[in-house]
């Protein structure tokens, strides 16, 4: 039985599994979104160099310099994740729960995303303004919806879902496609025990460990310049009992998921039994700012 929202403006915009476990309207705060930051033991220069800057997520105006405030899609703030202008650069947005028992979890959210306004000439220009596109566009990178699970602290027990739109791959060419990674995120643990990284992506290794999920090439709306905000659905569902995906929405397009692998890690993790985290994430490939804003986030469950 699903709940009732149809007297709710603010919740019937969304579909949700039976019970709403957290519905987050920004306008009302922060809602334990947070910074990740890696794992460390009192000096901040042990962390990983790509955990070391991953900047907090900020209640925002949407304020621009031409149009001035712009707003959230249903009030005045969105949650807003924003890189540095450095190529690679990623900024996460963490909450932190705990389940009680194995089921469906789902995700939903209105969101948007932009790169900064730039003037004057830019290097990472594929084509040029020509009234209808904005060469802003090729300056936004990716953004990723993604979880961390633990069961328990026995090896195998932990996993990670992670599904990303990238908009421009590391080149910087247009790609508008969903991908899954197939490989494990290198935790601390896994870097002191050897594991290399190249330090410049937090869900891999290697930025090559992407594959595309099919069918999943999506042509979003930017709206042609950097200060235009449309607000796209997102649903995606997963299932704590298999340990795998089902389905990702977005607007028009709907992904079966039960064919993408999700990889358990090898070893166990002490102190996090029964770990639900719900991430967001935000990656440039350019030197250009990139932004993900959320208008609200509802999390519900089947339990």
């Amino acid at each position: 039985m699903k709940p009732t929202l149809t007297n709710d403006i603010q919740l019937s915009k969304y579909n949700p599994l039976p019970r709403i476990l957290s519905f987050d309207d920004f306008d009302e705060g922060a809602h334990g979104w947070c910074e990740l930051v890696g794992n460390h033991n009192g000096d901040l220069n042990e962390l990983q160099p790509v955990f070391s800057d991953m900047r907090p997520p900020q209640l925002s105006t949407c304020t621009f310099f031409d149009l001035g405030t712009h707003g959230s899609m249903n009030g005045t703030y969105s949650l807003k994740l924003a890189t540095r202008p450095r190529q690679f650069h990623q900024a996460v947005g963490i909450k932190r729960l705990t389940s009680p028992t194995n089921g469906r979890g789902q995700v939903e959210t209105w969101f948007t995303y932009k790169a900064e306004q730039t003037f004057g000439p830019n290097a990472s220009e594929i084509r040029a303004w020509d009234g209808n596109y904005h060469p802003s566009e090729a300056q936004f990178g990716s953004f990723t919806i993604w979880n961390d699970i633990c069961e328990g602290p026995e090896p195998g027990q932990r996993y990670m879902c992670a599904l990303r739109y990238e908009n421009t791959n590391e080149a910087g060419d247009f790609t508008q496609r969903w991908m899954y990674k197939t490989a494990l995120h290198p935790t601390t643990r896994m870097l002191q025990g050897g594991t290399p990284s190249t330090q410049n992506d937090v869900h891999v290794a290697r930025t090559d460990q992407w594959e595309p999920v099919p069918g999943g090439n999506q042509q979003l709306c930017f709206n042609e310049v950097p200060t235009k905000v449309n607000w796209h659905y997102l649903r995606w569902q997963f299932d704590l009992a298999s340990r795998q995906n089902i389905e990702l929405q977005v607007n028009d397009l709907t992904l079966d998921l039960a064919g993408v692998p999700v990889l358990p890690t090898d070893e166990g993790y002490w102190g996090i039994s029964r770990l639900l985290n719900f991430c967001f994430d935000v990656r440039t490939t350019s030197n250009v700012r990139n932004f993900l804003y959320l208008d609200s986030v509802l999390i519900s469950v089947d339990w």
